[in-house]
């Protein structure tokens, strides 16, 4: 029998957590898809995982034996796939970077032809992730390391450079009343429709809505997607607003779209994160290098 690794992945984060909740947070997905998951393993395996109860999820005597196995596994499979994929790049002399689109910036084509000074005979393939994908491939090791938005999930499993440190701005249709304002303090952002990322990307979805920073006042949200191009139709059109970094500004202009300092929310940083399988790796220890020496004017060094 064959079973989806994502599906071993959600159980296994599910048994080291024993609550859905706090599995769900760490996996970076909805609670109810990833109890839909779980039912589907049990489901395809013909046996029950948990118990479930008011408390939490307990393992069953065929959930402890699942659980004993999968880490080594998933950790062999992960090894493999790794393995596979940067032994093909490295025979082509490419280095793999992800980026999220809001995290590239007017540094990265300074750093890329620096690299290209370092490393004449390699070449950097920028590979853009969609908002489902904060990590833009480097959780799932489809890249050597990745210009990120921080936070990001997994993080913590990363090392991390912080290039530089912006405000968040507010996104506006031209013509709301806000739009007029040199400054908008968040608070009378509160009540406003929000144009948000899918519920599947977590606690990602909800810093960018800043739900943190609202004092338990509930998020309204008028339109949802992954897609930048979608992101800033759907707030030209009206059908919300949006938090984006300062940059967003000056990278995503756009006829009857505005950006506003806000006031009362806190400011995102850019770092570049790879695995620590990679600390020893002289081409990625360029790349950083590289991203650090030509962070944007004003940054912290």
């Amino acid at each position: 029998m064959d079973v989806d690794t994502r599906l071993l992945r959600y159980f296994a984060a599910v048994a080291a957590e024993g609550n859905l909740t706090r599995a769900a947070e760490q996996l970076f997905v909805s609670q109810p898809a990833l109890s839909k998951q779980i039912k589907q393993l049990e489901c395809q395996l013909g046996v029950r995982l948990f118990t479930r109860s008011r408390t939490g999820m307990t393992l069953t005597a065929a959930g402890h034996a699942l659980a004993s196995t999968t880490p080594a596994v998933l950790e062999g499979w992960d090894q493999a796939l790794r393995e596979t994929k940067a032994a093909a790049c490295r025979v082509a002399r490419v280095l793999r970077v992800g980026f999220m689109s809001s995290a590239a910036n007017e540094a990265t084509q300074q750093i890329i032809a620096a690299f290209a000074d370092c490393r004449p005979d390699w070449r950097v393939d920028m590979r853009q992730a969609a908002g489902s994908d904060p990590s833009a491939g480097l959780a799932s090791g489809d890249v050597d390391a990745a210009l990120l938005r921080l936070p990001f999930p997994g993080q913590d499993d990363a090392r991390i450079e912080v290039l530089f440190t912006e405000p968040r701005w507010a996104v506006l249709p031209a013509t709301h009343p806000l739009a007029a304002r040199d400054q908008i303090r968040f608070r009378d952002l509160w009540d406003e429709p929000f144009v948000a990322a899918s519920e599947e990307t977590g606690w990602w979805r909800d810093y960018w809505l800043a739900t943190s920073e609202r004092q338990g006042h509930p998020v309204r949200i008028g339109y949802v997607t992954d897609q930048p191009d979608a992101w800033l139709t759907a707030i030209a059109n009206g059908y919300g607003i949006a938090l984006a970094p300062e940059s967003a500004a000056r990278y995503y202009a756009r006829p009857g779209i505005t950006y506003r300092p806000v006031t009362g929310v806190s400011p995102s940083q850019v770092g570049v994160a790879w695995p620590p399988a990679n600390d020893t790796d002289p081409v990625v220890a360029d790349f950083v290098r590289c991203c650090l020496d030509h962070k944007l004017p004003g940054s912290p060094r």
